[in-house]
């Protein structure tokens, strides 16, 4: 593990203590946990991405004959 040096709000930490111990951890450990959470989230973002992608391409969708027209659709 890597440490991690980084400026925060006085504020701001001291809400984030109350939080911590709240939860019963660390500031440190609340950190940790959050971006491990982002990394997460964006991998899984990155991947559905990708096989929304790969779906269009490979055309596994289609719309089918066009025969209307945009008249046709907005005729009352």
């Amino acid at each position: 593990m890597r440490n991690l040096t980084l400026s925060v709000d006085e504020a701001v930490l001291l809400e984030a203590r109350k939080i911590a111990l709240d939860r019963n951890t660390s500031v440190n450990r609340l950190i940790r946990e959050y971006l491990a959470d982002l990394v997460r989230q964006d991998g899984r973002r990155r991947a559905a991405l990708s096989r929304l992608s790969a779906s269009m391409r490979d055309g596994l969708y289609t719309v089918g004959k066009v025969d209307w027209s945009r008249e046709d659709l907005h005729e009352r």
